[in-house]
């Protein structure tokens, strides 16, 4: 039986980066990964499928989905992925947007998983989410293919469970979406229908995990916003030529 080892990300205790255009970066080196183990809140497992027809293989789905990512997601977000694409054990870097005019949260994530037909994302410390996020696209019995993504989190902190309750659960929902929408027209397919499937897991809140609180991203983004606003000039003078 063949071994699907080259397939898993190698064991890190805290995540490595290297700086990309287009994206801040902050948030990620010296993390550690989370699961919903980790987590704070009610966890859930989210499902988005959706049906590209007969023509599309599973394999040529997943590819164009790797290698176009952060092109699928909706304007205002940025995704980065590892300078070599995205393999096991790349991490790539993420800004957020939260909410219009607002500054970008800051994280990343990193691909614990991939093969032809499916890919999977763990999250670090100071994310939205501890979790899992897993892309696939399989054959159905009736010769179609499918596009999925499904979603295993808790809210990593108390702070990020009260953004869930109050829209947050909405704007994900519309978010994962948007996304199998976009790969789905990608793909030729002119008018899509995302199915969601949202369950709740575990309704018990894991107060023991209140701290990661400390690490939540986007508290951190918003900081260091203000910091580079407030330090604009002086980098202005540093780097204005003297003579």
């Amino acid at each position: 039986m063949k071994s699907d080892q080259q397939n898993w990300a190698a064991n890190v205790q805290r995540l490595s980066v290297e700086k990309r255009d287009g994206v801040r970066g902050t948030n990620v080196a010296g993390r550690r990964l989370t699961g919903p183990i980790q987590g704070f809140g009610k966890m859930w497992q989210k499902t988005y499928v959706t049906s590209i027809g007969r023509d599309v293989t599973p394999e040529h789905a997943i590819s164009e989905w790797r290698t176009h990512f952060g092109d699928f997601w909706p304007k205002g977000n940025r995704f980065a992925g590892g300078l070599a694409g995205l393999n096991p054990g790349d991490v790539a870097l993420i800004d957020m947007a939260l909410a219009p005019g607002a500054p970008r949260l800051s994280t990343g994530v990193m691909v614990l998983y991939a093969d032809e037909q499916s890919f999977t994302f763990m999250t670090p410390q100071g994310h939205m989410f501890a979790g899992w996020i897993t892309f696939s696209a399989e054959r159905t019995a009736t010769g179609t293919t499918n596009l999925q993504a499904q979603v295993l989190l808790r809210a990593n902190d108390p702070i990020y469970e009260l953004a869930l309750i109050f829209g947050g659960h909405r704007k994900e929902n519309k978010f994962w979406e948007h996304t199998l929408t976009s790969v789905s027209q990608h793909l030729g397919v002119t008018d899509p229908v995302v199915d969601a499937n949202i369950v709740c897991v575990d309704s018990s809140r894991q107060w023991r995990h209140w701290t990661n609180v400390w690490h939540n991203a986007a508290i951190r983004s918003l900081f260091q916003s203000g910091a580079r606003v407030m330090t604009a000039p002086f980098r202005r003078l540093r780097t204005k030529p003297h003579g």
